[in-house]
């Protein structure tokens, strides 16, 4: 039998804060990925503010983000919450990497979606925004399981590392269905 090929899963944080929870989430997905699958961590510090007048001629920063999701199988979003919905750092990645108009790096991309917040609801609002968006970009978003991780500040240690084994285990789960809804959609077994 053949060995799978390994599967590659970009992360996108949705903050440009230093020690963001997203980013944390996104370090913990890098941990309890299955095997087979390997999470890269996207960089969007140097992302300029979206402009349509310079879509004709994308930044560099655009430009190797756009390459990248196109490289991977799968994305995973991992979201804060800001007044109720995306950052704005999170909208901004999305609409830079969607022009111009008819050459989306987001066309057919299988995706996951994990958020944490300081808040009770954990970024829940923050997912179903992004999850408004996916339908235009026709992206194919995972359903379950669900992470969303509430009173991020109890559980993530001062290294920024996920301590919360329940939260762990939803992330490990989530990744093993994105892995599974993308070989589908991929046509890999």
């Amino acid at each position: 039998m053949a060995p799978v090929a390994e599967l590659t899963v970009l992360g996108i944080p949705g903050s440009l804060r230093k020690n963001a929870y997203s980013t944390s989430l996104l370090k913990a997905a890098v941990e309890v990925a299955p095997e087979g699958v390997r999470v890269e961590i996207a960089d969007i510090h140097d992302f300029p503010v979206f402009n349509q007048d310079l879509e004709g001629s994308l930044p560099e920063p655009v430009r190797r983000l756009k390459e990248r999701v196109r490289a991977a199988d799968a994305v995973l979003f991992a979201l804060n919450e800001h007044n109720y919905g995306l950052s704005s750092a999170e909208k901004n990645v999305l609409d830079w990497a969607s022009r111009p108009r008819g050459d989306s790096a987001w066309e057919g991309k299988p995706a996951g979606l994990v958020s944490a917040s300081v808040g009770m609801l954990g970024g829940a609002r923050a997912q179903y925004e992004l999850r408004q968006s996916m339908v235009f970009l026709n992206m194919f978003p995972i359903n379950r399981p669900e992470v969303i991780v509430p009173f991020a500040a109890q559980k993530f240690d001062d290294a920024g590392r996920l301590t919360d084994e329940t939260a762990r285990k939803f992330l490990h789960d989530h990744l093993v269905e994105l892995t599974r809804y993308t070989k589908l959609l991929l046509r890999r077994t």
